[in-house]
């Protein structure tokens, strides 16, 4: 007896980006039971992971990813599909550079300074906190760092000219120098750091599946963990796309340049499906707005897929939004960052700690071994993957805990790898010293293309901005993005009650 003929679903994914390809690709698997489609209204799938030429002749690489530009280890899946497509990425030793004065900003996590020997205590308590917070997780996700902070009575220090310090209710907090500019890089999430969940804090320093740092008694980050810088992140998504469609066998198409507009949900359960309205386009522009769309066609599909932000699915769904969608997705808070991509070495070295200075060692136990065996390694190889810094104009709201915190991230990309990312062998692996020693002697600084993140458009961060001081004759591209905020307030009102509005036609 011959069995049925299946009926195959009419599926529409909304979104090329990660999550959408994700989607499509597990669709693909089973070619006899869907028929899928994707909308994506860029010109080329990947969404925020995005890559820009650059002249090679100029600055030592013929490309930069933007919005994107690597990961922890502890990303397997993310690894394993690079694995699938031929890609691979390059393991790079994380090294970060906070801030730029000596005495009162800059550390690091290659060497200790004197901002560490300043707040020695707090980083001391600060490893009983995360135990606490660890042990009491679900109590601490809903409750902020600068509340964390308070509750637990870090300390707030004046530093004085004689280089002493003292206990004092004003000048700098371990907050705004230690604290904020770590989360901030963490997350970029600019004047809203205060208030991100201090339990996915704790997460990056006590959960094997999140950490990306490893916590020290003594120099707050103990060492220069392996990032993993990706490759052509344009190439990959190319790739993908081609695997997902020959693995679909016909049953999955994707659409680059087309923007879906609107969704309306079928009124009668037993019919079920929704009415899809979409336009082409010429792509989205450095501002992320669509260029050019057409006339506006409906379409019928069984199911859909929502793979954009909240705030674009609340957009599509519209008035068909009900109640709990509305409270769930509304919750969710963006901000919008601009990354500047540029090679203004000048502007670097104004405000950050470009190269290793014996001045910004720590003076305290200064012929301990370790220490010693730390400022030798940087005089050879400190060579920063990361910039942060928090502005210090407005010191009244830092002080009050109110919404102040605005910075710098900037990512320093360095050549060497093709774009499909290195080919290796066991034998060839580099361990982070010599990567870094590499790269520092490959490329003058001068060649170095840097990516500057001003983040949170919001009028209270954006006055602070250094942006135009940036050499307008040194500036590649400038691009617009939409970040999510971590705040606790997405850990009560998002995260838990996401499941209960997945999978409801």
């Amino acid at each position: 007896m011959t069995a049925a003929k299946t009926h195959k679903k009419h599926v529409l994914i909304v979104g090329g980006g990660a999550a959408g390809m994700s989607a499509a690709f597990a669709f693909s698997q089973h070619p006899d039971l869907f028929d899928v489609v994707v909308y994506e209204r860029s010109a080329s799938p990947g969404g925020m992971a995005t890559s820009t030429p650059i002249d090679k002749e100029k600055y030592g690489a013929d490309y930069i990813n933007d919005g994107v530009q690597g990961a922890s280890p502890v990303f397997h899946n993310t690894y394993a599909m690079f694995d699938k497509l031929g890609f691979s990425a390059s393991d790079v030793g994380m090294q970060v550079s906070f801030g730029r004065n000596p005495e009162t900003e800059f550390w690091s996590n290659v060497f200790p300074s004197q901002v560490i020997d300043r707040f020695s205590p707090d980083i001391k308590k600060f490893g009983k906190v995360l135990k606490i917070i660890k042990a009491m997780e679900p109590v601490f996700a809903l409750i902020s760092v600068s509340a964390m902070l308070r509750m637990f009575m870090f300390s707030k220090v004046r530093f004085n000219l004689s280089m002493a310090f003292v206990i004092s209710p004003s000048i700098q907090e371990f907050g705004e120098v230690i604290v904020f500019p770590l989360v901030a890089l963490f997350f970029g999430t600019g004047n809203q750091t205060p208030f991100i969940s201090c339990a996915i804090l704790e997460r990056v320093f006590m959960d094997p599946n999140m950490r990306l740092f490893e916590y020290s008694s003594d120099t707050f980050l103990a060492s220069i963990p392996t990032m993993r810088a990706f490759p052509r992140l344009s190439d990959l998504y190319s790739a993908w796309k081609t695997l997902v469609e020959k693995d679909g066998q016909g049953s999955v198409r994707i659409i680059n340049g087309r923007e879906v507009t609107r969704v309306e949900r079928f009124s009668s359960k037993k019919i079920g499906g929704v009415s899809v309205w979409s336009r082409p386009t010429k792509g989205t522009n450095n501002e992320q707005s669509v260029v050019d769309p057409g006339e506006e066609i409906q379409e019928t599909f069984d199911e859909l897929v929502i793979c954009t932000d909240a705030d674009a699915a609340l957009a599509l769904l519209a008035k068909d939004a009900r109640w709990l969608e509305k409270r769930v997705l509304g919750n969710v808070k963006y901000l919008w960052d601009i990354t500047v991509t540029h090679n203004d070495i000048d502007y670097m070295e104004r405000y950050y700690r470009v190269k290793y200075d014996p001045c910004l060692n720590s003076r305290k136990d200064t012929h301990d071994h370790d220490k010693q065996q730390k400022f030798k390694f940087a005089e050879k190889h400190f060579s920063p993957l990361y910039f942060i810094r928090s502005y210090p104009s407005d010191k009244r709201k830092s002080l009050g805990f109110e919404t102040f915190f605005s910075s710098d991230i900037t990512i320093t990309k360095f050549d060497g790898v093709p774009p499909r990312g290195p080919q290796l062998t066991r034998d060839s692996d580099m361990n982070s010293s010599s990567s870094q020693e590499s790269a520092q002697g490959g490329i003058p600084l001068e060649k170095h293309v840097f990516q500057t993140i001003f983040l949170d458009n919001s009028p209270d961060s954006a006055r602070l901005w250094s942006k135009d001081e940036i050499d307008p004759e040194k500036i590649i591209l400038e691009k617009w993005w939409k970040q999510q905020s971590h705040r606790w307030q997405h850990y009560a009102g998002t995260v838990p009650w996401m499941g209960l509005i997945n999978g409801k036609v």
